[in-house]
């Protein structure tokens, strides 16, 4: 009898290695961005003895460098996203409009799609420095702390949405960091019927931001935009009203560019 199971194979060893590989490579980033082989023997939850094996094979691959007790990543690893954003319509079309809408509101602006639990940013224009941490094309943040995250986790079917939620380990970067399921899932709620994002100091204290959704022709949110600045400067009120006419106007250019350009299906919010 056909269980199901016929012509399915189990994960090989090989496949497995590229796994724990990756975990390795994922385990840097911008608050991880040099690390011992215990630390990172710990955030990957890897034994020492694989973490090791794993950190020396892609030293000797040049994807990785070390002194002897401390590792990094080299930028060797920019070849393994290259492929993938070099298909991409969306970061060369939204650039133009991302500095356009930066030169208008005085502020630093962001474009990301939604990996998993994650935002990835895919195109930038600072105006200043806003955070403690650098912010590049392949940083990554929770979505759940992030205006373009809510955007993105709002733009999902409610169900999927609230599953990703309870997946996620909601820890509080700043006092004021939704950290409640519940009350995350009420801040999706408001956002679907505002059709814009805003946070006040959730990701970093001293950071506001407010995003919109970029759609395809069909209605489908397949990327998010933003408008990042200090809190300081303004109150919430004057920064959301100084910024929310711009933002729009900005992802409906995107949008119709990128109607006008090759399919964008492959950066449909996926996980």
């Amino acid at each position: 009898m056909d269980d199901g199971t016929a012509g399915r194979e189990a994960p090989s060893a090989s496949v497995q290695s590229l796994a724990r590989g990756l975990a390795v490579i994922r385990a840097f980033d911008g608050e991880n961005p040099e690390m011992t082989l215990s630390e990172v023997a710990r955030r990957t939850e890897l034994s020492r003895a694989t973490a090791r094996r794993f950190l020396h094979t892609l030293v000797e691959l040049g994807y990785v460098r070390t002194d002897g007790k401390n590792f990094a990543l080299t930028a060797r690893v920019l070849d393994l996203g290259y492929s993938y954003l070099s298909g991409l319509s969306l970061p060369e079309i939204a650039q133009p409009h991302l500095e356009k809408l930066a030169a208008a509101v005085q502020e630093s602006t962001s474009a990301s799609v939604l990996d998993g639990t994650d935002i990835v940013y895919v195109a930038r224009v600072p105006t200043k420095r806003i955070m403690s941490v650098a912010i590049s094309i392949g940083t990554r943040f929770p979505a759940y702390a992030t205006s373009m995250g809510r955007v993105l986790l709002a733009a999902l079917p409610v169900a999927e949405a609230t599953e990703r939620i309870a997946g996620e380990a909601l820890s509080a970067r700043t006092p004021a960091t939704i950290v409640s399921a519940d009350a995350l899932t009420r801040e999706l709620e408001k956002v679907r019927a505002s059709g814009y994002a805003f946070i006040d100091q959730e990701l970093e204290v001293g950071l506001r931001s407010m995003a919109v959704a970029i759609t395809d022709g069909r209605g489908r949110t397949i990327a998010a935009i933003n408008v990042s600045g200090h809190a300081v400067e303004s109150t919430a009120e004057a920064f959301r009203a100084r910024v929310a006419g711009p933002l729009r106007d900005a992802a409906r250019a995107i949008e119709t560019d990128l109607r006008s350009a090759k399919p964008v299906s492959n950066l449909l919010v996926s996980g």
